[in-house]
């Protein structure tokens, strides 16, 4: 039996609590939080409440597992229900797309009908790649652990050979490989959506996230009532089933080496656990920049210090080389009355999406100049779901646009959100774009609350606010994310930051994958 030590409470971590006390392994869960989630987090206030992170469960295949290694099924303890439509799309042209749940000849239907003909035969040519890609990379680069450049080395040599690095394209990006078979620019909106799931910039990130449509269309959008967060509550209580103490309220501020291997962790006040394994939820950047051994002095730049070994060397080199992942400015707001044919998630498309990516990475006009936004995308959440309404005549509504990560200090890595009145002036912002696209809400509003990425950073300690850890943009940054086993013998990495990515689905792959590397008791 190993001494564990998970260092943070989201999805990831206590899915790995989880299935590590199931092993036999004595666990211990610390979250510097009040409460666990994470980035999967929760906001009530007068009878209106709000999932704050994901609102969309994709590929439930991977929690069925997780319930079904643990204990009880997974139907035993949540809701889990489908979404459909999966989305509703409005374009800049005025024209508006309702998206079918995993039914490829309605979807192909409803984009003939609101897009025009052909529209519907380019998006099932490219679905068809999209499926290809999914099957050459599920097993390598999502249930598997990574091996940097030799993940993409081994699939050239395995049973697909050369045929599945074709069908992946690495030298391609998803831009690139949708304009192989999209020909109508807002089926390029819609797939370069896909690109933000990781936060990313679809015309530098790789092609092989052409996946990601294909899991969501094929395994369905899916929705649990009471929100998101009860699939938190389900996955900490299990984990306390299987033995693991859930600490809240603790904060880890250091993991201690001895041996060039973990030893403990020490807690914010000085305590000290003794740990056998640490297995971190935490930004893969703050673990390496600020919980390890070799962090930097003031003025240091974050990545870039000097550690004890070269493998810790090598993993700060790596994240520092990366592009860090965008992240989201939220609105929560609480309204009176309904709307009528609402859908459960809608997008709001601009005209320039691509002025979009300059914005938040500071990238082509914007080189060197990341800023909020003018006209974004924004993605409103609006589930018809009793228990986050106080009434049937009010609504809950979660709003994300795409933003800049938090820096206050280097305005050539992000925004400085915290500035006097930028806040307030954005959201009213957000809400004159919203009116522009046909969902005027204004004079229905109760209140709202805003959350920026300043407010991200602060919660969740991920660095900017940053939702993703590091972006895939690049032709190689979705093989190299922060690899699950350190090089620090003992330490681990689940979570959105590390591999094989953000959301929902792939925190869970990668508690699997870690469970998998310590094994049993």
């Amino acid at each position: 039996m190993a001494r564990v030590v998970v260092v943070g409470a989201g999805l990831g971590g206590l899915a790995a609590a989880a299935r590590l006390g199931a092993l036999g392994h004595a666990v211990t869960v610390c979250e510097q939080a009040p409460q666990v989630g994470g980035k999967l987090g929760w906001f009530e206030r007068d009878g209106f409440a709000f999932d704050t992170g994901p609102s969309l469960l994709t590929w439930p295949q991977v929690y069925e597992d997780l319930f079904a290694a643990t204990g009880a099924p997974l139907r035993h303890v949540v809701d889990v229900v489908p979404v459909d439509p999966a989305c509703a799309y409005r374009f800049a042209d005025g024209t508006q797309l309702r998206v079918p749940d995993r039914d490829p000849a309605a979807l192909h239907r409803a984009l003939e009908d609101a897009l025009g003909p052909g529209r519907g035969d380019q998006w099932a040519a490219f679905a068809a790649r999209a499926e290809r890609v999914w099957e050459a990379t599920r097993t390598p680069f999502l249930t598997s652990p990574l091996d940097g450049a030799r993940t993409l080395a081994r699939l050239a040599t395995g049973p697909g050979g050369t045929r599945d690095v074709a069908t992946i394209a690495p030298w391609r990006s998803l831009r690139g490989l949708g304009s192989r078979y999209l020909h109508d620019p807002r089926l390029t909106a819609l797939l370069d959506r896909y690109a933000t799931y990781t936060g990313s910039d679809p015309r530098r990130a790789p092609a092989a996230l052409a996946a990601v449509p294909h899991l969501e269309q094929a395994h369905g959008s899916w929705y649990v009532r009471g929100g998101l967060r009860r699939l938190v509550e389900a996955v900490a209580d299990r984990a306390r089933e299987r033995g693991a103490l859930v600490r809240t309220g603790t904060a880890v501020e250091e993991v201690l080496l001895e041996g060039g291997r973990v030893a403990r962790v020490r807690l914010a006040g000085g305590e000290r656990l003794a740990a056998d394994v640490v297995v971190s939820d935490a930004d893969a950047t703050a673990l390496y920049g600020d919980l390890l051994p070799g962090r930097a002095r003031p003025g240091v730049r974050r990545g870039l210090r000097r550690s004890p070994g070269a493998g810790l060397g090598a993993a700060r080199a790596r994240l520092a080389a990366a592009t860090p992942s965008l992240s989201g400015f939220v609105l929560l707001l609480a309204l009176r009355g309904r709307t009528p044919g609402l859908a459960h998630h809608t997008v709001l498309f601009p005209a320039d999406y691509d002025a979009e990516f300059d914005a938040v990475f500071g990238t082509g006009r914007l080189r060197g100049r990341p800023q909020p936004v003018a006209d974004p995308t924004v993605y409103a959440s609006v589930p018809d779901d009793p228990a986050l309404r106080p009434d049937e005549h009010s609504e809950a509504w979660f709003v994300l646009v795409n933003a800049p990560r938090h820096s206050p200090h280097d305005p050539r890595a992000g925004v400085d959100w915290t500035a006097p009145g930028l806040a307030d002036a954005y959201a009213d912002r957000v809400l004159a774009v919203m009116a522009q696209r046909g969902l005027d809400v204004r004079e229905r509003l109760l209140w709202r609350e805003v959350r920026t990425p300043a407010d991200l950073e602060r919660e969740t300690r991920s660095v900017g606010g940053s939702i993703y850890g590091s972006s895939s943009n690049g032709a190689r940054a979705a093989f190299l994310r922060p690899a699950n086993r350190s090089p620090v013998p003992g330490l681990f990495l689940v979570g959105g930051s590390a591999h094989p990515g953000g959301g929902i689905p792939l925190v869970g792959l990668s508690a699997q994958i870690v469970a998998g590397l310590v094994g049993p008791a």
